[in-house]
């Protein structure tokens, strides 16, 4: 893209160039701070600057590699069941503009001020193969444009049909990006009709534009002049998009770099601590309350729909849309605008909650991380609305009503299940199971978990377990009236000071038997400890008992022999799979089983799963509306026409058993836990 010659013949071309680009530069960055970083600094401290070559390396491949955005390119789109693609047209899109982006500095502002710059830097070849590549680019992206453009406006699949997809900005950045393309085949085309020489007159699709220009009779004088008039519109479409970006959705560009580089480094299922003692505000209710880092999610968020195409609670009715969660919150800050001083006292002139953001939508999430799974700038909507959910619960009392119920019971008798029977160590009547206090030296605790404990229907996956742990001789022993609820309940319902109580409580009694290795049920107790206790000094070697018995299994320990002539669909549970990256070894343990039958629950399934509807609260905590969550998951279970749904946890075996009943299908099909089958499978 050759520079035209002095403006007038008066003023150096590159004058002209750097005072439009500094004009324009300062007031987008003068923009830009005040309506981004000076509203994101408001939020408080979090630590996000360690680890710096791991945190540089990840976001390299997030923004450079493109590896969320493409992540589900060629597999099958969970909704329409068509094969999904939309990924590529982005990153097309986007290497597009890292390409002219380079372009730009090296032809418009470097030759400008420098003509021969670009071949010393790139050799003539260079120049040449480089024009090339751009001209054909171009044209790539012109065509990924009308391609979004008719997907999002005709086709209109479901994550593009909400009022934030479908806004006129979208189209207003498609515009300028179409004409920055239009413009550059002008340019090429009319500086080959002008009779343009040297590597940059060898464009293809530009030259073979010109000479057609030719034909129809331009005069090379008039092409030049085009020329020129086309240079600087190209320029001023340039400057004018750096302008617009701090006002629209495409701020993106900016933030989302950052976003990536400064992303949690902690397993998915992992939320902050609160320092009760000397915390001026409990959760978030007011913008200063929330993080830098999660009031920068809203500027980060490409408005692409696909958090709110994956989550749970908005495909089965609800009105919780984690997009609208993190979008709202930002719109919420720049609307209020900066609120002065840190001060716990300080009220806002509009309220978050209900303003901004529904409460329901805060009720409605079940915590799955579906929605931080899809997001391809990884913004994490989760510990927001967990943030949210305790400024409600421990600021302003406000919590649904058999939510409540749970909290009450977990603080009165040290689980959620109230109005149960079971003592700790009914289940294991008859086993001659040893408590900790009898064997303190045994090598593994096995963490039995409310739920297996104390529901009847869970009672026998405990049973299983220990079965499981006797074949294979392993020294173990349990808490028994010692053990009490791991607080996850209550922490993600937003009642942190319970769960700190119940952690800490469970921390010390642990710690005082010198516990090292630890095996749970639950993957919700095994998220718990193995990522939250060490918060609090419980630093312990847990595994989920799928992680522990296939390891018996491959080292000959464990060694399944009755064979079990059944079809298993496969269920994910959410804090074992997306939260811990666990998928592969609950389902070896299933393919050891003689005769078992193993199918997917496609395309949900394994990072994609459909949470059962029992996390965040929710196996307490009753839906709002539309829908049951475990109904669906129940559809999927029974499109695969298998005999059995099996799963890795008893939260995940009581909504897939009630869903199994609910369809009318109880005679039929059933759900198990793997560690059940297992053990039927084992020689008496």
């Amino acid at each position: 893209m050759v520079p035209p010659g002095d403006i007038l013949g008066l003023i150096p071309t590159w004058v002209g160039v750097y005072l439009a680009l500094v004009l324009a530069m300062s007031f987008s960055a003068y923009t830009i701070y005040q309506r981004v970083f000076r509203l994101i600094l408001q939020g408080k401290s979090v630590a996000r600057f360690d680890r710096p070559w791991e945190r540089l390396i990840g976001a390299t491949a997030i923004v450079l590699g493109q590896r969320k955005v493409l992540q589900r390119v060629g597999s099958t789109d969970a909704r329409s069941r068509k094969i999904d693609l939309a990924g590529l047209g982005h990153a097309s899109i986007f290497w597009g503009f890292l390409s002219f982006t380079l372009s730009y500095g090296i032809f418009i502002f470097g030759n400008s001020i420098w003509h021969p710059l670009a071949e010393t830097v790139l050799t003539t070849t260079g120049v040449k193969v480089f024009s090339i590549y751009l001209d054909i680019f171009a044209v790539v992206i012109l065509a990924a444009l009308i391609w979004g453009l008719t997907r999002r406006w005709l086709a209109r699949p479901y994550r593009l049909s909400f009022d934030l997809t479908r806004n006129l900005d979208a189209v207003i950045v498609v515009a300028l990006t179409a004409a920055l393309m239009v413009v550059t085949l002008l340019v090429h085309a009319l500086y080959v009709a002008a009779g343009g020489t040297g590597p940059e007159a060898s464009v293809i699709i530009g030259g073979a534009i010109g000479n057609w220009f030719s034909s129809l009779g331009l005069s090379v004088g008039a092409a030049n002049s085009l020329q020129i008039i086309f240079w600087w519109v190209h320029l001023g479409v340039i400057l004018g998009f750096a302008v617009y970006i701090p006002y629209s959705k495409h701020i993106h560009m900016v933030a989302a770099p950052l976003n990536a580089y400064f992303r949690s480094l902690e397993p998915r299922g992992t939320l902050a601590s609160i320092d009760l003692e000397n915390t001026e505000r409990f959760g978030a209710g007011r913008v200063q309350d929330f993080t830098w880092k999660q009031l920068m999610d809203g500027y980060a968020c490409a408005v692409c729909g696909r958090c709110t195409d994956a989550c749970p609670a908005n495909i089965t009715g609800k009105i919780l849309s984690p997009m609208h969660i993190v979008e709202n919150l930002k719109e919420h800050m720049i609307k209020i605008g900066h609120q002065g001083e840190r001060n716990p006292e300080h009220v806002e002139p509009e309220t978050i909650i209900d303003h901004a953001i529904p409460e329901q939508a805060i009720w409605d999430c079940v915590s799955c991380g579906a929605c931080m799974e899809e997001c391809p700038v990884v913004v994490e909507h989760v510990p927001t609305i967990i943030d949210l959910r305790r400024n409600l619960v421990l600021e302003e009392s406000k919590i649904p009503e058999t939510g409540m119920n749970a909290l009450l019971s977990m603080e009165q008798r040290g689980h959620p299940w109230r109005g149960t029977q079971f003592s700790r160590t009914d289940w294991a009547e008859g086993l001659n199971i040893p408590t900790m206090a009898e064997k303190p030296d045994a090598e593994v605790l096995f963490w039995v978990g409310c739920t297996a404990a104390l529901e009847q229907r869970s009672q026998g996956i405990a049973r299983s377990m220990a079965k499981v742990l006797k074949a294979a001789k392993v020294d173990f022993a349990i808490l028994g009236e010692e053990e009490t609820c791991t607080g996850d309940p209550a922490r993600r319902m937003g009642n942190e000071y319970l769960y700190q109580v119940l952690a800490q409580q469970n921390i010390e009694t642990l710690n005082g038997y010198n516990v090292k290795k630890v095996v749970t049920i639950c993957p919700h107790c095994f998220n718990t400890m193995r990522n939250e206790y060490p918060q609090f000094g419980g630093n312990y070697e847990v595994l989920h008992y799928s992680q522990f018995v296939d390891e018996l299994i491959q080292q000959g320990r464990v060694k399944p022999v009755k064979m079990m002539n059944t079809t298993v669909a496969y269920h994910d549970s959410c804090y074992l799979g997306r939260h811990n990256g666990v998928y592969d070894e609950p389902r070896n343990v299933a393919r050891a089983i003689p005769g078992l039958k193993l199918v997917e629950m496609e395309p949900r399934c394994r990072q994609r799963g459909f949470c059962c509807g029992a996390g965040g609260g929710h196996m307490w905590i009753e839906e709002s509306g539309g829908e049951r969550i475990n109904h669906v998951r129940t559809d999927h279970f029974l499109e695969t026409e298998a005999d059995t749904v099996a799963v890795s946890c008893p939260f995940c075996l009581q909504m897939m058993t009630e869903g199994i009943q609910a369809k009318g299908k109880d005679g039929e099909k059933q759900a198990r836990d793997v560690l059940e089958i297992l053990a039927d499978s084992l020689e008496d």
